[in-house]
């Protein structure tokens, strides 16, 4: 059987592939979709699908041969998501999300649900990640080293305190 795991992965940290190990046990094989592929650059989505892509790549490891990771743009247009989603993945018999919204359009068009439970959320999320990530703070403990690795690489820490306003170089002009 086949699953779908979505989320934007901004940046993939160590919940997230908690929850794919969990995902591991259940499914034969995982579609990891990159929601929001379209968006980059800005203080919530600061990297780009190819970076989302390689990140979760680079922390499949023993998942490697069970994963297939696709981006998916936004259609902004809830009422034929679904369908738009269908015809940009290979077929899927569940799907996994906790977003409220996904998990009602795709409950409507009458896929099987599964919420798996976020694991150590008040630790693991990207919001927070990004938070130190522009405070300087600990960042690196929370995602997979080979993601750490592809941040510093694409100098994403940089990238990330540029486009909120925190890049003291911009102070000059």
């Amino acid at each position: 059987m086949r699953g779908l795991y979505i989320g934007r992965f901004q940046p993939f940290h160590l919940g997230h592939q908690a929850v794919l190990e969990r995902i591991a046990e259940e499914m034969d094989e995982i579609v990891v979709v990159i929601g929001s592929a379209q968006e980059s650059h800005t203080i919530d989505n600061p990297f780009t699908a190819g970076e989302r892509m390689d990140m979760i790549y680079g922390a499949l490891g023993k998942l490697r041969g069970k994963c297939m990771v696709i981006p998916l743009q936004d259609i902004n247009r809830n009422a034929i998501w679904v369908s738009h989603l269908r015809s940009m993945v290979p077929s899927f018999q569940v799907v996994y999300s906790s977003n409220p919204l996904v998990v009602q359009l795709i409950s409507e068009a009458g896929i099987e649900i599964r919420k798996p439970s976020m694991y150590q959320r008040n630790l693991y999320s990207g919001t927070a990640i990004r938070k130190y990530m522009r405070e300087g703070k600990d960042w690196k403990s929370l995602v997979p080293a080979s993601v750490a690795a592809m941040i510093e690489a694409v100098r994403g820490v940089e990238r990330l305190s540029s486009v909120s306003g925190n890049d003291a170089s911009l102070d000059r002009y």
